[in-house]
């Protein structure tokens, strides 16, 4: 565990490496997609997308798996928060996740990007035939140079609304799925403190963690937002799920998507989990 900060332009042996990670998937949430009203933030969606392009044309492979649909759809139905049960949550995600991938479309192809929409269950994860086609359909799409954009599909699912449409605990399956080498996790949680840092305005951020102790885990925190579902805790689910399969993660703030270069420049941004 650690949480000295390297000094300016020195960044520490492992964040240099992450300026080599190739394959990168990137996870945004819900609280980084729309405001505080639950409106679509479109500046924010649209500054992603180009980010992406740009990373894309540097040669680097990116996947996407993005939340909202729920959220995006509940607006459209002049819903003031997500639906609870499970019935609402699925005419939700399938109004919303028709409109967000539009939008997402509209955006990657201003910089000449292409997408493919891939939404999981969780017998994909399970089955071993289902998984390999899946790998083989990801690494395809990337070989192609088409970014893949991820969800749930939470349209016709019932378990996976709580396991696999959590998508702190999604991304990290699809990081081993797709055997990327970086899992870049955004939201409104810029790192993992010592302390619930609206609660201690003392906390200190963890830069690097290199092991998740019980300490750690005592410090994660429980849900989100009334739009997102995820806190500290499934992010720190997620970690550790791609640390058992060595690859790295950074947990950071989605408020500026450009946070992404800096990341893959191997600036001090979040919390790095790693080995």
């Amino acid at each position: 565990m650690n949480n000295r900060t390297e000094p300016k332009g020195q960044p520490s042996p492992a964040r240099a490496r992450i300026s080599t990670h190739k394959r990168i998937v990137v996870k945004i949430g819900t609280t980084s997609l729309t405001y505080s009203n639950g409106q679509l933030n479109l500046q924010r969606i649209e500054k992603i997308c180009r980010v992406f392009s740009d990373l894309c044309n540097q040669g680097r492979e990116m996947i996407l798996v993005t939340s909202g649909a729920i959220a995006v759809g509940a607006d459209c139905m002049g819903l003031k928060e997500r639906p609870r049960d499970i019935l609402g949550k699925q005419a939700a995600s399938a109004v919303g996740q028709a409109m967000l991938m539009q939008i997402y479309q509209n955006f990657f192809s201003m910089y000449n990007r292409r997408i493919a929409q891939i939404l999981l269950t969780q017998d994909v994860l399970d089955v071993p035939t289902r998984k390999m086609n899946a790998r083989n359909t990801l690494n395809t799409l990337l070989d192609m140079g088409v970014v893949p954009v991820v969800n749930a599909n939470d349209t016709v699912a019932t378990d996976e609304l709580d396991e696999v449409s959590d998508n702190d605990r999604l991304s990290a399956h699809v990081a081993v799925l797709s055997q990327s080498n970086l899992l870049i996790i955004l939201s409104d949680i810029d790192g993992m403190y010592d302390a619930n840092p609206q609660i201690s305005p003392g906390a200190s951020i963890f830069h690097e963690i290199h092991e998740i102790t019980p300490q750690i885990e005592a410090v994660a925190g429980g849900a989100g937002s009334k739009l997102g579902t995820g806190g500290m805790a499934t992010k720190l689910t997620a970690a550790r799920n791609a640390l058992e399969n060595g690859i790295d993660t950074v947990i950071a703030s989605g408020e500026d998507p450009t946070v992404l270069w800096q990341i893959l420049e191997g600036e001090q941004i979040g919390t790095l989990f790693t080995h």
